[in-house]
């Protein structure tokens, strides 16, 4: 049974066609797009080794503003609390840091295996950068000084983090989930094994709500929902999705996709959901509803990320690496496209008596 309506009158299904295309996209896969918190820069990592940095123009219209490059491909990309910094890391192990006010780069982490999220910690003492790596550490970082403020040894590879002051999340193989307070950031307050049975490959924070959870996205096409505190754990959930049955009336037969990244809206606190199968759904998890399904990519996608006052979503349609090297055929597409969000996709529904 799925906890989400799926009726015509809770969800409609859009074409994407309206959606404005970025030129001169990434010329290899897109594994992570950010916005800043400042203006409407939106920071692209690739497989190409290299973060692009693009404005977005009140009407959608884009201009590439600066580039700069990994020894590897680009795994991660965030923003500063301030908006004019951007932190990456990548397959040569190391994070690197982009002002956007003087054009630099530089090299502010360095782990012994390929970083595979980076997130900026803004504490009541000052911003903090922890990095994620598959060397199975977690490193915090005080980018005045070279070394590592702090190292957590984590159960196995990190594969996915987000951080919502002051919940951390890491999720890793072997389906470890790590939580943590970040008023003590060096032991994990909470661990456990993920409620999906399969890979965990994305976990996002709760933006707004009152109870502080997060969303755990799987490679079998399911997204739970996981509240932090025992009391409010009669809130937990899981629903499936990014799945296709093959025949009518067959739910045994379905096609199964990895659910690839998780948003959540800034203002709303409504969330997106993108797969491998190039659909796009946005969710009101409290109100179990589905608000909107897109439909109509040429291929998986692979990222997404709501501007910071939600009315801009980006999403990134290229080759997941799902079907391993033997999918990464020639003309695969790759773009970077812009969705502007409109109030009745994104706010939650009324709740139900």
């Amino acid at each position: 049974m799925s906890f989400f309506q799926t009726g015509a009158s809770t969800t409609t299904t859009a074409a994407l066609d309206k959606d404005i295309e970025v030129p001169e996209p990434p010329s290899d896969s897109i594994s992570s797009l950010a916005f800043s918190s400042a203006a409407d820069y939106l920071a692209v990592g690739s497989w190409d080794n290299n973060v692009r940095l693009y404005e977005v123009g009140a009407n959608g219209q884009t201009q590439g503003k600066a580039m700069y490059g990994h020894q590897g491909p680009v795994l991660s990309v965030c923003w500063n609390k301030e908006g004019n910094k951007v932190l990456s890391g990548g397959a040569d192990n190391a994070a690197r840091m982009f002002d956007i006010t003087n054009g630099q780069s530089q090299q502010v982490a360095q782990h012994d295996a390929p970083v595979r999220v980076v997130k900026w910690i803004e504490t009541p003492q000052g911003g903090i950068l922890a990095t994620g790596s598959w060397d199975k550490t977690i490193k915090y970082w005080d980018l005045r000084t070279p070394n590592p403020v702090a190292t957590v040894q984590l159960p196995e590879r990190c594969y996915s983090m987000d951080v919502q002051y002051p919940l951390m999340v890491v999720g890793t193989a072997e389906r470890h989930l790590q939580i943590f307070n970040l008023t003590n950031p060096n032991t994990p307050y909470k661990t456990m094994i993920s409620p999906l049975k399969w890979q965990t490959r994305v976990v996002s924070c709760f933006t707004t709500s009152q109870n502080s959870g997060f969303a755990i996205g799987s490679i079998e096409g399911r997204v739970a929902i996981q509240y932090v505190e025992e009391k409010d754990s009669s809130n937990n959930f899981s629903f499936k999705c990014h799945r296709r049955d093959q025949t009518p009336n067959s739910k045994d037969q379905s096609l199964v996709y990895a659910v690839n990244d998780i948003s959540f809206h800034p203002v709303h606190g409504t969330f997106s959901t993108c797969g491998s199968d190039g659909t796009i759904h946005f969710w009101d998890k409290d109100a179990r509803t589905r608000l909107k399904t897109f439909d109509a990519c040429p291929g998986p996608i692979t990222a997404t990320t709501f501007n910071r006052n939600g009315t801009i979503f980006a999403y990134a349609v290229s080759y997941d690496w799902s079907k391993g090297h033997s999918g990464m055929t020639p003309g695969h597409p790759n773009k970077l496209m812009l969705h502007a969000c409109k109030e009745e996709e994104v706010k939650k529904r009324p709740a139900k008596k």
